[in-house]
């Protein structure tokens, strides 16, 4: 059995550019940027970019086209598919890009322009407040992070049962299979 599944959570970093194909379906792609924090072996907080290539089709292409801007926080599913061409120095290019199957828009404030003109008209507004930093909505979760103990509604924390001293751990060798 194969299996060829892809879910990138990040931010979009160029508005979804459409085209179409001579089917007359509709097609964009963006990129979206994934962050990664870890700590170095010297103990220092460290953060990795990753770009992922993302191709939308269809109904996915006409959403991602409407919806998305440059900064939007965004779920895509979907596969991985490595495309390959000659270019016009005779030169092989590869380009790997996730083939969106499904996709989750995230909050209206990350980043979009919040929604489209026509859903504002007849609105009126008062001067905008200064740009307030946002807390993150997503919680980064390090690789390396232990959740906290559960606590009880009393607010005492509750010890789990299987906490205990090396002694109590289980050997390779009492498992029966």
């Amino acid at each position: 059995m194969n299996l060829n599944k892809a879910f990138v959570l990040g931010n979009v970093t160029r508005d979804p550019e459409v085209r179409s194909l001579p089917s007359g379906q509709q097609v964009t792609s963006f990129s979206i940027a994934t962050n990664r924090f870890y700590t170095s072996g010297a103990g220092e907080k460290k953060q990795e970019v990753e770009f992922h290539n993302i191709v939308c089709f269809g109904k996915l292409a006409d959403i991602s086209s409407r919806y998305l801007n440059k900064g939007s926080l965004v779920l895509i599913e979907g596969r991985i598919k490595t495309r390959n061409w000659v270019n016009s120095q005779g030169i092989k290019q590869y380009r790997t890009e996730i083939i969106a199957e499904s996709m989750q828009l995230g909050p209206k404030g990350a980043g979009s322009s919040g929604s489209s003109g026509s859903a504002n008209y007849g609105k009126s507004f008062s001067k905008p407040e200064p740009d307030q930093p946002k807390s993150e909505e997503i919680p980064i979760i390090e690789e390396n992070y232990t959740p906290p103990p559960p606590e009880t509604s009393s607010g005492v924390t509750k010890e789990t049962p299987f906490e205990g001293d090396a002694a109590d751990e289980i050997d390779v060798k009492d498992i029966p299979f």
